[in-house]
Protein backbone atom coordinates (compact mmCIF):
# COMPACT_ATOMS: atom_id res chain seq x y z
CA UNK A 1 0.00 0.00 0.00
CA UNK A 2 1.33 3.90 -1.19
CA UNK A 3 2.11 5.47 1.60
CA UNK A 4 -0.39 8.58 -0.08
CA UNK A 5 -2.91 6.09 0.55
CA UNK A 6 -2.30 4.42 4.07
CA UNK A 7 -2.46 8.57 5.19
CA UNK A 8 -5.63 8.78 3.40
CA UNK A 9 -7.23 5.72 5.53
CA UNK A 10 -5.84 7.19 8.30
CA UNK A 11 -7.12 10.71 8.02
CA UNK A 12 -10.75 9.11 7.00
CA UNK A 13 -10.56 6.53 10.39
CA UNK A 14 -9.43 9.98 12.85
CA UNK A 15 -11.90 11.73 10.82
CA UNK A 16 -15.09 9.48 12.51
CA UNK A 17 -15.23 7.60 8.67
CA UNK A 18 -16.32 8.02 5.24
CA UNK A 19 -18.69 11.33 4.99
CA UNK A 20 -22.03 10.48 3.64
CA UNK A 21 -23.12 10.43 -0.04
CA UNK A 22 -25.28 13.21 -1.97
CA UNK A 23 -27.64 10.54 -1.80
CA UNK A 24 -27.78 9.63 1.15
CA UNK A 25 -28.20 12.97 2.27
CA UNK A 26 -30.64 14.01 0.54
CA UNK A 27 -32.77 11.04 1.71
CA UNK A 28 -31.98 11.35 4.71
CA UNK A 29 -33.13 14.91 5.26
CA UNK A 30 -36.42 13.72 3.61
CA UNK A 31 -37.18 10.86 6.22
CA UNK A 32 -36.35 13.52 8.43
CA UNK A 33 -38.45 16.29 7.84
CA UNK A 34 -40.96 14.12 5.68
CA UNK A 35 -41.46 16.52 2.47
CA UNK A 36 -38.57 18.34 0.95
CA UNK A 37 -38.62 21.54 -1.59
CA UNK A 38 -35.66 21.21 -4.52
CA UNK A 39 -34.60 24.35 -2.79
CA UNK A 40 -33.97 22.85 0.48
CA UNK A 41 -32.20 19.93 -0.95
CA UNK A 42 -30.12 21.92 -3.23
CA UNK A 43 -29.24 24.50 -0.27
CA UNK A 44 -27.14 21.71 1.17
CA UNK A 45 -25.53 20.57 -2.06
CA UNK A 46 -27.79 18.30 -4.12
CA UNK A 47 -27.59 19.34 -7.63
CA UNK A 48 -31.53 19.45 -9.01
CA UNK A 49 -30.65 16.83 -11.74
CA UNK A 50 -29.58 13.93 -8.94
CA UNK A 51 -33.51 14.32 -7.80
CA UNK A 52 -34.82 12.63 -11.08
CA UNK A 53 -32.16 10.08 -10.67
CA UNK A 54 -33.14 9.22 -7.34
CA UNK A 55 -36.66 9.28 -8.21
CA UNK A 56 -36.12 6.83 -10.86
CA UNK A 57 -34.28 4.84 -8.55
CA UNK A 58 -36.62 4.85 -5.79
CA UNK A 59 -35.05 6.71 -3.54
CA UNK A 60 -37.42 9.25 -3.55
CA UNK A 61 -41.27 9.93 -4.78
CA UNK A 62 -42.30 13.13 -6.23
CA UNK A 63 -45.28 14.08 -4.57
CA UNK A 64 -45.74 17.69 -6.94
CA UNK A 65 -44.11 20.71 -8.17
CA UNK A 66 -40.84 20.78 -6.26
CA UNK A 67 -41.61 18.32 -3.28
CA UNK A 68 -40.48 15.24 -2.73
CA UNK A 69 -40.59 12.85 -0.07
CA UNK A 70 -38.71 9.80 0.60
CA UNK A 71 -39.84 6.55 -0.44
CA UNK A 72 -41.17 3.59 1.71
CA UNK A 73 -38.69 1.21 0.98
CA UNK A 74 -34.92 1.36 0.41
CA UNK A 75 -33.88 0.89 -3.12
CA UNK A 76 -31.66 -2.13 -4.25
Amino acid sequence: MRKRDRDRAEALRLAGGPTPTLRERAVALARERGEVRTAELTAIGIPRHYLAWMCEEGLLVRIGYGVYRAADREAA
